[in-house]
């Protein structure tokens, strides 16, 4: 069993400073934050960032788990409920709120993250469209279990329903991040979920 390094003990709340990293990578995309602005968000020197969380893109692939078990955590909460429509209403009432949470940047991590990023944020960009697509693909499967179950119509299509909501969600999250408002946003939602397929 390896023993912890002897040293001076870490300086800084960790978690803290992961906090405030995700917040600078959710308003700001990967490629618009610098290894200053990272370290000065976070009240941490570069040796200290370095340590505890690697390189800049090791930290935003810890940001973004964060981003996923905090702000975006309805979505995987959302595939629990009972009826594929309310998984579609629980999937995009969660992304309005997040995409518009008080105190947060307006719009989605994920969908920022990355949109302006030239090859040097190449490897961010894929691991944004790969978390994308589990995302779209918990759907596909759960969706898949309602024709399966008879909640959804057999001729239903689990892939382009997943697609569909992951489209709304992302439109609303760009919407979000251009100005729009949560009630403008939920009768968003609210107005895609009226082509639900029927039970």
């Amino acid at each position: 069993m390896r023993s912890a390094p002897i040293g001076r003990p870490r300086g800084f709340d960790a978690d803290e400073a992961l906090e405030r990293a995700m917040v600078l990578f959710w308003e700001q995309g990967y490629e618009g934050v610098s290894l200053t602005d990272l370290t000065s968000a976070m009240g941490i020197a570069k040796t200290s960032m370095y340590a505890a969380f690697g390189n800049k893109e090791e930290l935003f692939r810890k940001a973004l788990q964060r981003y996923a078990e905090g702000p975006a955590a309805y979505a995987a909460r959302s595939l629990e409920e009972p009826t594929a429509r309310e998984v579609a209403t629980a999937f995009l009432t969660g992304s309005v709120r997040a995409s518009t949470r008080p105190g947060c940047p307006a719009g989605c991590l994920a969908v920022q993250g990355s949109l302006a990023a030239g090859d040097a944020g190449r490897a961010t960009r894929d691991v944004l469209s790969a978390w994308r697509d589990e995302g779209r693909s918990h759907l596909r499967d759960r969706f898949q279990r309602a024709v399966d179950e008879g909640d959804l119509p057999a001729a239903a299509d689990p892939a382009l329903l997943a697609r569909y909501l992951m489209t709304v969600a992302n439109g609303i999250a760009v919407q979000a991040a251009g100005g729009a408002g949560r009630d403008e946003l939920q009768r968003v939602a609210d107005a895609a979920l009226r082509n639900w397929p029927p039970a």
